[in-house]
Order: C-alpha cells, then structure tokens, then sequence
C-alpha cells in the first residue's frame, strides 16, 4: 500500500520560500556585498545568470548543494558561513521539523540580529578599508572607539 506523500517543506505552496532558504541567500548577499561583488560578476564565476542569483538571495529558488559548494569558494567561506546566525526559528521550519520528524532537544541560544548583517555596517567596512594610508586608517579606528565609548 502506498502511503500519501508528506510536504517537502517548501513552502512554496503557501506563497512564500522556506525561512531557512532566505537566510541561505541574506548571508550569500552579505558576503558579497562585503566583498564588494556585483550579482552579475558573482553570477558569472558560478556559471549563472545574475537573475538566478537574485532569487537565490533572495531565497525565492534553493540553493543546491553543489550551488552552495561554488559559493563558497567564489566567496572563500565555509560552507557554514551560510548557516551561522541563523535562530531557532528560523531552525525550526526545516524540512524534517515542518513534517513533524523528532530532532534533538538541544538548541543554540537565540542571539539578536547580527549586527554585520546591516547594509550600513557593511558599507562602513568597505569604506574602512578603502583608507590607503594604514596611519589614517587606524586613526579613524581609534576615533571611532572614543566615539562609542562617549556615546554608550
């Protein structure tokens, strides 16, 4: 007797990507945005159009392991570069957790947003590092530090 298939725990079929498959692509961007990489040439190196990178980023289309395997390397991370930061809710809607599979009951602690995620901090990185002179560089670093430490 066939038993009826269960959900793949997509989520398509509701209208909206799996929350793991966004954050998978939010981390994707992250990095090359931080990297200071186009879509089109992150695209390129991975042998794809840069539309089909915009839905992967935007977790519209999963990432295929062997996908996430370029990525990586194109983006000289680990593969758990793409799954750091990632909160227990955001966990729980796996695949195996959405059809009801047991997992263990051990959890990560659940940690604010990643601060490295904004746009804002990632831009101040690069413009950091877009300091020639490693004097100034560090002056604007020590600057910053009494700024904060005033302001906090």
């Amino acid at each position: 007797m066939h038993k009826p298939r269960k959900s793949s725990g997509r989520m398509a079929s509701k209208g909206f990507p799996n929350p793991i498959d966004v954050h998978v692509g939010q981390r994707i961007r992250q990095r090359r945005t931080l990297l200071g990489m186009s879509q089109e040439r992150l695209a390129e190196a991975i042998g794809l159009s840069f539309q089909q990178l915009q839905k992967y980023e935007h977790g519209g289309n999963r990432v295929g392991s062997s996908r996430l395997f370029d990525l990586a390397r194109v983006l000289d991370v680990p593969i758990s570069y793409f799954f750091d930061e990632m909160g227990a809710g955001v966990a729980d809607k796996s695949p195996s957790r959405l059809i009801g599979v047991p997992v263990s009951k051990m959890r990560a602690p659940s940690f604010e947003p990643d601060p490295l995620a904004k746009r804002e901090t990632l831009e101040l990185v690069r413009a950091y590092y877009r300091i020639a002179n490693p004097r100034v560089r560090k002056r604007m670093f020590e600057l910053t530090k009494a700024i904060a430490k005033t302001a906090g």
